[in-house]
């Protein structure tokens, strides 16, 4: 890990927000208090202050529960959504202000696998199609040989069948399908890939075929992941670095070693106190009280605080920040801080 921080990120996220209006007309905004008509908008509060680097070689999993903002933090750096604030930096290059002709040249070196793949493949294209479609946009040089022989060997590397080529997508399983779409982003020969929970969706028989794939993928060709999971054993197997999510704000950033063996944020230690295991060791089932709080109004102070048993009253008034541990993670914890939570264990 040492020589990766020595060396310039590739993917580079500043202060990222990202809010989403819910009063689209005037009308909708006008609200009756105290006898009084008032203008009010009212957002979704998906990302709020998001920072984090990804270098070149790295598979970094942002995890957390339904709603935390995982995916709109991989929309976002795919640039399928445009920041309410804050600067997504690539190669050194800002991209999140790029219009769609600016983003064309990025678009064969970043490239997204979306979670649902009975969503993602066009069902009136064949698989031949719907491969070689980017392989021509991206490549306007290359002969109809070329983008076979390119089509052809990619398509062999994810183990789908070159015969199959003329089917269309509903002729597929799920997997065989995700293995189609992982395909098609691996034809334009791509630096980083966003994946948005690509195994979700599949039989637990199959997420590790599709998960041993991606492995392979990034050994044999050089890539960087940005992998968007809820699953903690996945991100056991698969990820180099850790980055957990609780209400669109980073609670803890860790290698992946060091997160499973010390996790230091209330939430982490919580999560993980649910992933199953057969050893005897592991600690006790941590219960979670009290009520989520809502996006659209965000409270004041830790986001986690109405569910934290440490929380007092300086999580009430003031936001954590994410400080740098002994052993290099970060975490965003007053108690940790604080060395609280020692105290009260």
């Amino acid at each position: 890990m040492s020589n990766m921080t020595d060396q310039a990120p590739l993917l580079e996220i500043k202060g990222l927000e990202k809010k989403f209006d819910l009063d689209r007309g005037f009308l909708e905004t006008l609200k009756l208090r105290g006898g009084k008509i008032r203008r009010e908008t009212r957002a979704v509060h998906a990302v709020n202050g998001v920072s984090l680097d990804v270098h070149k070689g790295e598979a970094v999993c942002v995890v957390g529960e339904s709603g935390c903002g995982k995916s709109t933090v991989a929309r976002l750096v795919a640039g399928l959504l445009t920041p309410t604030r804050g600067e997504i930096h690539y190669e050194g290059n800002r991209i999140d202000h790029l219009g769609r002709q600016a983003m064309r040249p990025l678009r064969k070196k970043i490239q997204m696998i979306f979670q649902n793949p009975y969503a993602s493949l066009n069902p009136r294209m064949t698989i031949l199609q719907s491969l070689e479609e980017p392989v021509r946009h991206h490549n306007p040089g290359f002969s109809a040989t070329e983008v076979s022989e390119r089509v052809i060997d990619v398509m062999r590397s994810v183990g789908v069948d070159p015969a199959w080529a003329k089917r269309y997508p509903h002729e597929f399983s799920g997997g065989q399908r995700q293995r189609i779409a992982i395909a098609r982003a691996l034809t334009v020969d791509p630096e980083f890939i966003v994946a948005d929970e690509p195994i979700s969706a599949l039989d637990v028989s199959i997420q590790a075929q599709v998960l041993n794939l991606m492995l392979e993928a990034k050994e044999s060709r050089g890539l960087t992941y940005l992998f968007i999971t809820h699953d903690l054993s996945v991100v056991e197997h698969f990820g180099t670095r850790v980055v957990v999510l609780y209400l669109g704000s980073i609670c803890e950033v860790s290698d992946t070693e060091t997160l499973f063996r010390n996790p230091k944020h209330p939430y982490t230690k919580a999560l993980l106190s649910a992933v199953p295991q057969l050893k005897d060791d592991r600690p006790n089932h941590i219960r979670l009280k009290g009520e989520i709080p809502t996006p659209i109004n965000l409270p004041k102070g830790c986001p986690f605080k109405s569910r934290c048993a440490f929380a007092d009253k300086r999580c009430d008034e003031e936001q954590p920040k994410a400080l740098q541990q002994p052993d290099g993670s970060l975490v965003a914890c007053h108690a940790v801080e604080e060395d609280r939570m020692t105290a009260q264990v």
